[in-house]
C-alpha cells in the first residue's frame, strides 16, 4: 500500500511539473512575448499620462500661486523666478 502512495505522489508532481514547463514554454513563444511587450507598453502609456497629467496639475498651482493667471505678474518674471529663484528681484 506505501509504494501505491509514493506512485499516486509521483505521478500527481510529473504532471503538474510537465502542465507549468508547457505554461513556461508557453510564455516564450511570440505570441506570449508578444502579449507581454503590449502589457508593458500599455503600462508605460498609461504612466506617461498620469506624470502629464500632474506636470500640468502642478503648472497650473504654481501659475496661481504666482499670480501669472491673475496679472500679478508677467510670464517673462514669472519664467524668471522658477529659471533664477535666489536671484535679487528689482
Amino acid at each position: 500500500m506505501g509504494r501505491l502512495v509514493w506512485i499516486g505522489l509521483g505521478a500527481v508532481a510529473g504532471v503538474v511539473a510537465v502542465r507549468r514547463a508547457a505554461g513556461v514554454a508557453r510564455s516564450y513563444t511570440p505570441a506570449g512575448l508578444q502579449g507581454r511587450a503590449s502589457g508593458w507598453t500599455d503600462a508605460a502609456r498609461a504612466f506617461a499620462a498620469e506624470v502629464r497629467a500632474g506636470a500640468a496639475e502642478r503648472e497650473q498651482e504654481l501659475r496661481v500661486a504666482l499670480g501669472v493667471d491673475a496679472g500679478a505678474m508677467s510670464e517673462t518674471e514669472a519664467r524668471d523666478l522658477i529659471d533664477h529663484p535666489s536671484s535679487p528681484r528689482g
